[in-house]
């Protein structure tokens, strides 16, 4: 048979994006390009490109089931297939097992990490290359072994900036400030990453005088900065409360020109907050230029915290958006202003509008429930908790069992405490002993503590102020002696103002005035409004009128806005017969704007609260008053009685 002869034609084609019709040589209606190389036309050159496939990156089977594994969050199982491809001779490229290290890290998997660097060393990488001893480096210290992260770092033949940068950062982060500057002094370069993390290393650590001694020595030197050389000097000023600090650190924003960043203006707004300086809170807050949500809500905790709750409604009725943190801000601030009602009626609204609450709304409530004595609002609250199925933190915790304790069920405040899983945390423990306290239970208290001590546990400051105060309250003079002693020279704690005024009060009011005097004398320091209020306790409760006319005045002049003093002042110079001296107290008061919070009465019945702040407010003024006895001891009365 004879071969078809071929047939050739020119053929039209269409550029897609020209819409240019050029002429295309075919052979029997399939396109071949010319035999002679010549330089095309652009639309001849575009077209060809279209005509041409595109190259699909395709791996094995196996390797695309692993890949498959790793996108899904599957890790283990992804790790699993690893020793199935060291057997068939597969080797990955280094982004994969990068990418495989970064989701151990951020998962905070060791063991699979492990088995990574297992399979790097099975497969011939025992000295894998930097980009990948990073990602080893950083796996280890996020995962909080900084021994293999540093073996890992000394083994590497090339370091650069990123390592150091990257191992120092894993020291800061598990809080080993010495090692971190060991590391420091020996980097061979710095940028501003490495200081900015020096800085945030001691602020963790709570050593602010050298957060704030490397960030001028970053601001003298040459080397630069960025928004985030702002960070660690802006905790220090909220930890210390050091408003100049705070305005100095204000205008080196506004003079470097980073007042369009929303969260370094709302750090610089949170210092002021913290300050008290609410004033310049909400100026800056009115100049910014764009308000998100975290800006909104630091306002407002500002203005909770402050007590300022009528301004911190608004900010709250005025926000554009709410979340969790915002309903939680100003659930908080109700609590602690002793307004737990109106923080149980926002809860209440708040789970109407479908709006998830955290665990630190859960604290904040049970702190509210404490503060009113309601047990009953608390236990549904911990069944609400408990339905809800968030898991209780320490902090939720210790709220449960002081809002238990406060509200006289201290069984059940014990049996939280007993069920607790993991104690292995002073403040559950710091609870459980001011519970006992506030019981009377001094000597539980202190067996306690023993307890707490043959665990392996170690007390902080706030354990000894408790344990002084449990020993205050049940008359235990000696113990309380030996506990303040014993944080001295067996704990090597400095005692600070409240301690004091706990060993004061403890003195007092055993009437051991003479040993009272001396501690006061051995105080390191001026005592401040906290020893001299204990003071003011300690004469109120033995009427020694010459000691309290003289911690009254003295007071006065410490702490102006301190009604204790003026209550405790007029008081004296009334029993004295001063009647004169007590009405200039009174008026003083009354030109300082202060009042003496009026007596509030509640009573709950069929699930309606009832509040008044007069006497006989409670009842109907038309229907004879009828005692709390009578309710008690009739309970017939209580359902036929119109309150």
């Amino acid at each position: 048979m004879a071969q078809e002869k071929p047939i050739l034609k020119l053929c039209k084609l269409q550029c897609p994006k020209t819409k240019r019709i050029t002429l295309l040589p075919t052979v029997n209606g399939d396109y071949h390009a010319p035999p002679i190389r010549r330089r095309c036309s652009p639309e001849i050159a575009t077209c060809r490109l279209a005509m041409k496939p595109k190259k699909i990156r395709k791996y094995p089977c196996i390797v695309q089931n692993f890949i498959n594994l790793k996108s899904r969050g599957q890790l283990r199982e992804a790790v699993d297939t690893l020793p199935l491809l060291s057997r068939k001779g597969i080797l990955l490229n280094s982004k994969i097992i990068a990418s495989l290290l970064q989701q151990c890290a951020n998962s905070k998997s060791i063991k699979e990490g492990r088995w990574v660097h297992v399979h790097l060393k099975i497969t011939g990488s025992n000295h894998p290359n930097t980009f990948l001893a990073n990602h080893l480096v950083n796996m280890y210290a996020k995962c909080g072994d900084h021994v293999k992260a540093r073996e890992v770092f000394d083994k590497m033949r090339v370091r650069n900036l990123y390592s150091w940068n990257n191992m120092l950062t894993g020291y800061s982060n598990l809080g080993m400030v010495k090692a971190a500057k060991r590391l420091f002094d020996k980097m061979p370069e710095r940028d501003f990453v490495s200081w900015n993390t020096m800085v945030m290393a001691y602020v963790q650590s709570g050593w602010f005088d050298e957060a704030l001694r490397f960030y001028m020595e970053l601001r003298r030197s040459d080397i630069g900065f960025n928004e985030y050389s702002f960070a660690g000097v802006l905790t220090v000023c909220v930890k210390l409360r050091d408003l100049w600090l705070a305005k100095q650190l204000h205008c080196q924003v506004l003079v470097l020109g980073y007042m369009s960043n929303v969260i370094l203006l709302s750090s610089v707004l949170d210092a002021y907050a913290k300050c008290g300086e609410m004033g310049d809170a909400k100026r800056l807050f009115d100049e910014m230029n764009g308000r998100d949500i975290l800006a909104w809500t630091t306002l407002l905790s500002g203005y909770a915290k402050c007590g300022d709750m009528k301004s911190a409604q608004e900010v709250f009725d005025e926000m554009p958006e709410k979340n969790s943190v915002s309903w939680t801000s100003l659930i908080a601030g109700y609590a602690h202003k002793g307004m737990g009602h109106h923080a149980l009626e926002l809860f209440t609204k708040m789970i109407k509008l479908d709006v998830k609450p955290d665990q630190f709304t859960y604290s904040s409530l049970f702190f509210a429930c404490a503060s009113i004595i309601s047990p009953n609002h608390g236990m549904q609250l911990h069944s609400h908790l408990i339905t809800a199925g968030i898991r209780l933190n320490v902090v939720v915790l210790s709220s449960l069992i002081d809002m238990y304790s406060k509200c006289g069920n201290f069984g059940v405040a014990k049996s939280v405490f007993d069920v607790t899983p993991n104690k292995q945390h002073v403040v559950l423990w710091n609870t459980m002993i001011s519970a006992l306290a506030h019981h009377g239970c001094g000597k539980q208290a202190i067996k306690m503590f023993v307890d707490m001590v043959r665990l392996g546990m170690k007390p902080d400051s706030v354990t000894f102020l408790v344990l002084i105060n449990a020993c205050s309250r049940s008359g235990l003079v000696q113990e309380g002696i030996c506990l303040f002693e014993s944080m001295k020279s067996d704990y090597k704690m400095d005692p600070d103002q409240q301690h004091y005024a706990c060993l004061i009060v403890l003195l007092g009011r055993s009437g051991c005035f003479d040993e009272m005097m001396n501690q006061l004398k051995k105080m390191p320091c001026e005592p401040d409004d906290h020893v001299w209020n204990a003071l003011v306790g300690v004469c109120r409760i033995h009427g020694n009128v010459e000691l309290g006319r003289m911690v009254g005045r003295h007071l006065v002049d410490l702490e102006p806005q301190s009604l204790a003093a003026y209550l405790l002042l007029s008081g004296i110079y009334a029993a004295l017969g001063r009647w004169e001296s007590a009405q200039e107290v009174r008026e003083l008061m009354r030109s300082r704007n202060l009042e003496k919070d009026r007596a509030l009465s509640w009573l709950e019945i069929d699930r309606k609260l009832h509040i008044g702040s007069k006497p006989g407010s409670l009842h109907d003024p038309e229907r004879n008053t009828i005692s709390v006895m009578e309710l008690l001891t009739d309970k017939s009365l209580l359902r036929d009685t119109d309150v």
